[in-house]
């Protein structure tokens, strides 16, 4: 009998990529997913060693979990991800109903580690402690017919005190430029419109091989892909950040004019004590020297708030970083305390009030400058590829949503033309709100594409079914949990 899998997925972009290859090896070896999660065979939890609690949320969700397995003995449950890679036989003994642990650098064992585990009635706990296989080297089964995303990097060499990533994902590998380009091309020919490049530090990309200019090199050959209308990428470090890949943004049509960018602190002494590597005004610089060559961009960051030893002036120094920055959007975290980062250790960890008004003033700053900025773009047409994910925007009006090139949501009325997800619409902007914008007057331009071909026949290019999902930023985040490293993907329990 056909065994049933559903995987559920906390964290970065970097653990949702590494759960659609974990769905490619299930389906490869015979595992359908399951049309109701709640009653799976396989049930895998991709986890997150960021996020305040991780390991309190994933204990409470295999405990809600037990009552299932005892009922269904030959239901498995397997845990990976970073919690994984962190907590290793920690997991089995508190949860001892658990089949299967595995590791970041072994996602390819885990169709072999279930069966193991079946064979031999006991639990199986592999954790590596360096990468094998490439990620990106393993099948797939993508979640969008008309986004996808590609690894070109593993790990990252930075020292971030408040970062426990380098600890979990190893130091940096890169994947040669030629294996990159191939997987890009055959999305391409597949039919996806956009990809986003994945990297903890994507603008290191090539430090491996000797190459500092393989990132910008990276761009304009995607630039040169047959059927690729949007290139995106996550996430950069200002201190790799040159005039070179800037070049190849501005003279790569199809390079997005977004950039999302970790700015973390506007005070030097707090870069300073994160380790940081550079200071705000070469943070400013490198956002003068974008809006010079890409007058458009849409710019965002990551910003944490109540850093150990945070002192009112440097706070203030974030707030004045912010305001010239001007920033579409900004994913704001409050600081709290993760085991193992060099900054659970500092002195003069702040108090949670402190902390607490703080993000308040900074998330009342942020939410005016992106409602100030989005108006700007009222007035101005922009090309929107209609999303599935974000579906339609409520009942009376009947809006439907997507993403325009800046990566800005757009909620638009479609009129007649019915466009389909993975369809590209053409749509003049008539209010800009915090975070979104708004068209009303109608599809102005509605070009129909194959990956909306696909979602209409409810199958992806490739022939395996169309999944759900948006691989994009997402709206201006406000978040009581920590920035998971540089980037993040809108945090579980995240509000607007």
């Amino acid at each position: 009998m056909t065994r049933s899998y559903t995987i559920r997925t906390y964290g970065c972009q970097m653990n949702v990529h590494d759960s659609e290859r974990m769905a490619g090896l299930l389906e490869s070896a015979g595992y359908t997913r399951a049309q109701d999660p709640d009653v799976a065979d396989v049930v895998v939890f991709n986890t997150c060693a960021v996020r305040e609690n991780a390991d309190n949320k994933l204990y409470g969700n295999l405990g809600h979990l037990r009552p299932a397995k005892v009922a269904n003995p030959d239901m498995q449950i397997a845990v990976g991800g970073c919690l994984a890679q962190k907590d290793r036989e920690t997991i089995t003994r508190r949860a001892p109903w658990v089949d299967v642990v595995f590791g970041t650098h072994n996602v390819g064992s885990l169709p072999t580690l279930l069966e193991r585990a079946r064979h031999n009635a006991a639990a199986e706990v592999e954790i590596l402690e360096s990468l094998e296989v490439f990620p990106s080297t393993l099948p797939a089964r993508r979640e969008s017919a008309y986004a996808g995303w590609v690894s070109i990097s593993v790990g990252c060499n930075n020292t971030c005190t408040f970062c426990i990533v380098p600890a979990l994902r190893g130091k940096e590998r890169d994947r040669r430029p030629g294996d990159v380009l191939a997987e890009v091309e055959a999305l391409a020919a597949d039919g996806v419109l956009e990809v986003t490049l994945l990297g903890q530090n994507v603008n290191a990309y090539g430090s491996e091989f000797g190459d500092r200019g393989a990132f910008a090199s990276l761009l304009r050959a995607c630039g040169t892909v047959d059927g690729l209308e949007r290139v995106r990428f996550t996430s950069p470090h200002p201190r790799d950040f040159t005039s070179d890949v800037i070049a190849a943004m501005a003279e790569t049509p199809n390079v997005c004019p977004q950039l999302h960018m970790p700015l973390q602190s506007g005070s030097d002494r707090v870069l300073k004590a994160m380790r940081r590597s550079y200071r705000s005004a070469r943070f400013l610089a490198i956002l003068d020297e974008v809006r010079e060559s890409i007058p458009h961009a849409a710019i965002s960051t990551d910003i944490i708030v109540g850093f150990p030893g945070e002192t009112e002036e440097d706070f203030e120094g974030t707030l004045e970083v912010v305001r010239r920055a001007r920033f579409a959007q900004a994913f704001t975290f409050q600081y709290s305390k993760r085991p193992g980062t060099p900054a659970a250790d500092l002195p003069d960890q702040l108090p949670k009030a402190v902390v607490q008004e703080r993000y308040m003033r900074l998330v009342e700053l942020q939410e005016q400058i992106s409602w100030e900025e989005n108006r700007a773009v009222e007035g101005r047409e922009v090309e929107v590829l209609v999303a599935t994910g974000e579906g339609r925007k409520d009942g009376a009006t009947h809006r439907m949503s997507g993403r325009a090139r800046d990566g800005r949501l757009v909620h638009f009325a479609p009129g007649p033309a019915s466009p389909r997800p993975g369809d590209l619409v053409t749509v003049r902007v008539d209010y800009g709100a915090p975070h979104h914008l708004v068209s009303d007057g109608g599809v102005l331009a509605h070009r129909r594409t194959r990956a909306g071909d696909a979602h209409e026949t409810g199958q992806r290019p490739g022939g395996a079914p169309t999944g759900l999902g948006l691989p994009s930023f997402g709206a201006p985040v406000a978040s009581p949990d920590p920035a998971p490293g540089c980037g993040a993907l809108v945090p579980e329990g995240a509000h607007r």
